[in-house]
């Protein structure tokens, strides 16, 4: 039910003109003269009665009493979608409402005074463009705050500051291959203790979860092999020993899926791939919830200096626009490209979650509104799934994801060759693993595309 409240019409009748009178002279409804100026974007629900007066251009009185009032109007309110909310979104930080948010490219703000601090004072600190982005973000991720970062694994850095000394945390065994660098090479350094653990496997979670664990890491889907945790669960089992969740939603995008409204603490994305969409551009994300945590991150990046340039953020603020458009477009084209891949003889296994034959549809689904537009399959042959990779014409070789344009890789050999052979053998991370980004080509191409790489390749 829409929200009450009362409003006066006596400044939308000061505001008539003559070609409304004349035309409404007769008689018109409230309802009408709240479209007519914009009230109805408002959570209005109760007009107040009002007799006007007003002169037609046709020399007649109008009369607008209670009679033509409709003294109750019921007025439809929702949250708006993502697409929508992206497209309205109006920056506080700009002072002239313009309509694209501006590049304040600079890296030193004037102050006051001597003695004095005005809202900005080096953009390290704090920059309106980046507080636009970030401001935005946090809205699409239903957060108290978000932060945007140089990169992915500059905002992953960040999260792993939170764990101290003697502290634990638990990580999903099928990351992306930074991610994984980061944790298997660099974190234990500092004397922290990583578990490494097939997410999908509740079990598997809840005997790593313990006294010392800070923080549980993970993503859903998975990259590369598109496995799916149960995040409500994992949460609830975390925060019963008081540790932090975080959910690397970089697969999906905020179209798809808010890990923090399913418990999660943190959720970051490497804005590089769908939020930003174009290959064009390096960033990091983090959004979360809690106005502690908020202070903390907040205090990282500062005292690292790993905020995102300006200019950066204005670049992911103008790919963002087409952000829902974009990944509505990518999904489709995804899913006709794994159910042709799903069916066809020389394929031997697809990862999608979109399938029906993927272990984890109904956990996806139940937690996420659609699959995405990042998969991966087995081809048997490590011969044919390089010729495949090489022969695609519309398809780039590339370690990334999410651009419009689509994109190609052999995990082990690219986005996931810091792992170990033997590490990535145990975790069925095998050499004939072919990942693939899809972008918004008509599906038809990438189809045929693969088709006759697939056909021509060596038996």
């Amino acid at each position: 039910m829409a929200s009450a409240a009362s409003i006066s019409l006596r400044c939308i009748a000061n505001h008539l003109t003559a070609s409304d009178t004349a035309a409404h002279c007769n008689g018109f409804s409230a309802k009408n003269l709240l479209v007519r100026f914009g009230f109805h974007k408002l959570p209005y629900s109760r007009c107040n009665q009002l007799l006007v007066s007003k002169k037609c251009s046709l020399g007649r009185e109008m009369d607008v009493s209670t009679s033509t009032l409709i003294d109750d109007v019921e007025l439809e309110e929702q949250e708006p979608s993502i697409s929508t909310m992206i497209m309205n979104f109006e920056s506080k930080f700009d002072p002239y409402d313009a309509v694209s948010i501006p590049l304040y490219q600079t890296a030193t703000f004037k102050q006051p005074s001597a003695t004095e601090n005005g809202p900005y004072d080096y953009t390290r600190s704090g920059n309106p463009t980046r507080d636009a982005l970030e401001s935005l973000l946090a809205k699409l991720e239903k957060a108290d705050r978000a932060f945007c970062f140089t990169s992915g694994m500059a905002a992953l850095a960040a999260v792993a500051q939170l764990v101290g000394t003697g502290e634990e945390i638990v990580a999903g065994d099928d990351l992306y291959g930074g991610s994984d660098r980061l944790i298997s090479q660099v974190i234990p350094k500092r004397g922290i203790l990583v578990k490494r653990v097939n997410t999908s496997d509740l079990d598997e979670v809840s005997f790593a979860i313990g006294p010392l664990t800070k923080l549980v890491w993970l993503e859903s889907p998975t990259n590369p092999r598109l496995q799916i945790s149960d995040i409500r669960i994992i949460a609830t089992m975390a925060h019963k020993h008081g540790a932090l969740v975080m959910v690397d939603n970089s697969i999906l995008s905020p179209v798809l899926s808010q890990p923090l409204e399913l418990g999660a603490d943190i959720v970051m994305h490497s804005a590089t791939k769908f939020i930003a969409g174009h290959s064009d551009v390096m960033a990091g994300v983090l959004a979360v919830r809690g106005e502690s945590l908020a202070k903390d991150l907040y205090f990282l990046q500062n005292a690292e200096g790993s905020g995102l340039a300006p200019f950066d953020c204005w670049v992911c603020l103008r790919g963002i626009k087409t952000l829902a458009l974009r990944v509505e477009k990518q999904q489709e084209n995804a899913q006709k490209i794994a159910e042709f891949l799903h069916s066809h003889p020389r394929v031997k296994k697809v990862f999608y979650a979109g399938l029906p034959t993927h272990p984890g549809r109904s956990l996806h689904y139940s937690q996420a509104k659609g699959a995405g537009a990042v998969l991966s399959f087995l081809t048997g042959s490590l011969a044919l799934s390089k010729h495949i990779v090489e022969t695609t014409k519309y398809f780039s070789i590339t370690v990334s994801f999410g651009s419009v344009k689509s994109l190609i890789s052999m995990p082990c050999f690219m986005s996931h060759a810091s792992i170990p052979a033997a590490v990535r053998e145990a975790r069925g991370l095998t050499e004939d693993l072919i990942r693939i980004s899809v972008g918004i080509e008509d599906v038809n191409d990438l189809i045929t595309d693969l088709d006759n790489a697939l056909r021509t390749g060596p038996l």
